[in-house]
């Protein structure tokens, strides 16, 4: 079972957030489905769809019958419109909440008088299929955002669940990580993760700090080193003194980091809301004045102008405009996740066709975040390349170290193997067929005073390259260079960013040589090495301080911080579940290739919104003013209700065609 962090009030407001969000999807679904249930019997009780099917299905009590259903409708699908007007008149920034209630209250009041006996023709229909249809809509749009972020739960995973602590009379005992405090002695054996940040007061060992601080080599650690909880241990056993618990620790201050950018991150406005903003003035203005113009200026009765009024406040709400966007988002949603590119904050997604900066991580999202073998040195005239690499995947094949894992990776080992054993700190050493052989590191050689002049070496050296030996005998035989294996997609991906205009950076944890020896296979624009966790945000900061909008790609736990404070963030699906959670879109193949495709589809995405609520508000041009009787006293024409509701139907169909035309560009 994962473990959990025993400072619960780092977690309650994420879990709380995300419940809230579904229990909001769920309920929404829930309204839709009863609507949509009694809006059946509405249709059919409607007199104004009877009358246009041709049907006579009336009984003693239908009227009243028709109005029950409608008003459960009204206030029971109601009532999120309700609560989400009155949110917006708050703030004094009325939109689509506003419009909608506005528009279903007054059909819902004209139409229980026209039960009541006043002359006219009630809109029960319209107010039902227009409560489903924005149910529907805000349903859909719910659903293609939901996923709030559970990063703060799941750095505590990084954490094991219990330490071994050494107890005042010397005998070992496993505590839970909250019964920790500065000044403990704690065993940390082969294989388990570091429980708290300490120091180490015995042993040595390598640790992999990958996923903590992005540096792709695990690291050897010995008495007296700093060591940080989460790292993974290798293959010694060390001691370690707590040096910090709690609120001080190094993924407590990940976790402040996370959650200051996540609070802080800015969001856009809704498309749609803004047009509803608009078009909600217009209909309380136009609605106001076919009411009042026909009743000072004309001999029509109070029911005909009514009835203007009422019509203009429904078409003013079209369908099409509360499906409009959601359609889009839900296509868009779909299809990217069909290509293993995952939205989970849409706001962000519209945001990335503005991308004018892309900061990469480095270990495990330019590269594998494994080692290989990129070059093979033969230093004598009797050793091929095949047979220095065979002679070294023999003995590596006998360890567990990266470098070990790395060489064998590349040849399986074939050759007879026997006394291997280690030479400690510096490689491996054993008899191959017979003949004593070594893998070892430039430190063996110096130790030996084993010289080797090529420049080559120099070379590789430079370019940040993990350089091993092959000995025989304490002869050189030849040398091997290893590196963190660039992804093949990551030089086409900057390419193609680059052919948007967008400028490539990458932030890492390594160290310079190796930065610049990947920007230069890459095309990189820029590297910055050496960098910490929270040096990470810091430096996206500065990048946004240049006027620019940033998307950060990254897959590790020192990334999260800076997934959260770019304005969009993108998480490697390989990675860990803190960087995926705390991104926006995620990238399920860790092809780098779907970045550029990811901008791609959010351009596209806000084209098709832009064209569908270009239709839904063209409809309100024409129907508005119609609506309102502009052309009835010189040309008897007044839109009807039955007819507003065909151009609604085919605005509405032709924003949800329009919306599955689009298409993913990889």
């Amino acid at each position: 079972m994962p473990h959990t962090c025993h400072n619960q009030s780092q977690h309650v407001p994420t879990q709380g957030h995300h419940a809230h969000h579904q229990a909001m999807v769920a309920d929404y679904r829930k309204r839709f489905i009863i609507c949509l249930i009694l809006t059946l019997p509405i249709l059919f009780l409607s007199p104004m769809v009877q009358k246009t099917l041709h049907l006579g299905w009336r009984f003693p009590g239908d009227q009243l019958l028709l109005s029950l259903l409608a008003s459960v409708v009204y206030f029971y699908g109601g009532l999120p419109f309700f609560r989400g007007a009155l949110a917006e008149l708050k703030i004094r920034l009325p939109g689509m909440m506003v419009l909608v209630t506005t528009a279903i209250t007054t059909a819902y009041i004209y139409s229980v008088a026209i039960v009541l006996g006043l002359s006219g023709t009630d809109f029960f229909w319209e107010l039902a299929t227009l409560v489903d249809i924005m149910l529907l809509g805000h349903w859909i749009e719910m659903k293609s955002v939901m996923g709030a972020g559970n990063a703060l739960e799941n750095l505590a995973r990084l954490l094991p669940s219990e330490a071994h602590k050494f107890m005042p009379d010397g005998t070992l005992a496993d505590v839970e990580l909250e019964d920790l405090a500065p000044g403990d002695h704690v065993l940390v054996k082969p294989g388990e993760k570091v429980p708290a940040d300490g120091r180490i007061i015995e042993g040595k060992t390598f640790l992999n700090e990958a996923m903590l601080t992005g540096e792709s080599t695990p690291v050897e650690r010995t008495m007296g080193a700093d060591i940080i909880g989460g790292a993974l241990n290798g293959d010694g056993a060390i001691t370690i003194e707590i040096t910090k618990t709690g609120e001080d620790s190094f993924l407590s201050q990940v976790v402040t980091l996370v959650r200051t950018a996540q609070e802080s991150k800015s969001r856009t406005q809704d498309l749609a809301g803004r047009a509803a903003f608009w078009l909600t003035m217009a209909a309380l203005f136009i609605g106001a004045m076919p009411l009042a113009g026909w009743l000072v200026f004309s001999q029509m009765p109070l029911a005909f102008a009514l009835e203007r009024m009422v019509s203009v406040m429904v078409v003013a709400c079209p369908h099409a405009l509360g499906l409009a966007v959601p359609l889009v988002v839900a296509v868009s949603t779909a299809l990217a996740a069909q290509n293993g590119l995952l939205i989970r904050n849409r706001s962000a997604f519209e945001m990335a066709r503005n991308i004018q900066a892309i900061v990469f991580d480095k270990t495990g999202t330019l590269t594998k975040g494994e080692f290989g073998i990129t070059d093979i040195l033969p230093l004598d005239d009797k050793t091929s390349e095949n047979d220095l690499v065979a002679y070294a995947s023999a003995l590596e094949a006998h360890s567990e170290h990266p470098i070990a894992r790395g060489i064998s990776a590349f040849s399986a080992p074939h050759k007879a193997v026997e006394d291997v054993s280690a030479i400690p700190g510096v490689g491996i050493k054993g008899l191959v067929e017979g003949r004593e052989f070594k893998v070892v590191s430039p430190g063996y050689l110096e130790s030996k005073h084993l010289n080797v002049e090529d420049s080559r070496i120099t070379t590789l050296n430079a370019e940040g390259k993990t350089v091993v030996f092959v000995l025989e005998n304490e002869q050189i035989m030849g040398a091997i260079a290893l590196t963190d294996i660039i992804r093949p997609e990551s030089r086409m991906a900057i390419q193609r960013l680059k052919e948007m205009g967008i400028s490539c950076i990458m932030l890492t944890g390594d160290n310079q040589k190796v930065a610049d020896w990947v920007a230069r296979e890459t095309g990189l624009d820029e590297a910055i090495a050496g960098i910490l966790p929270g040096q990470k945000s810091e430096k996206i900061k500065e990048i946004q301080e240049r006027g620019l909008i940033v998307a950060m790609v990254g897959d590790g736990v020192n990334d999260a911080p800076a997934l959260a404070q770019a304005q969009v963030g993108i998480a490697i699906g390989a990675g860990t579940d803190v960087a995926i959670e705390t991104a926006d879109i995620i990238l399920v193949h860790s092809n780098p290739l779907d970045v550029p495709a990811i901008i791609h589809l959010a351009k596209a995405t806000y084209g098709k919104m832009i064209q569908n609520l270009i239709w839904a508000t063209g409809y309100n041009i024409v129907a508005i003013p119609l609506a309102a009787g502009v052309l009835y006293a010189r040309f008897g024409i007044a839109l009807s209700p039955a007819i507003g509701a065909i151009l609604m139907a085919g605005s509405t169909i032709i924003s949800a065609a329009n919306a599955r035309t689009l298409k993913l560009r990889k």
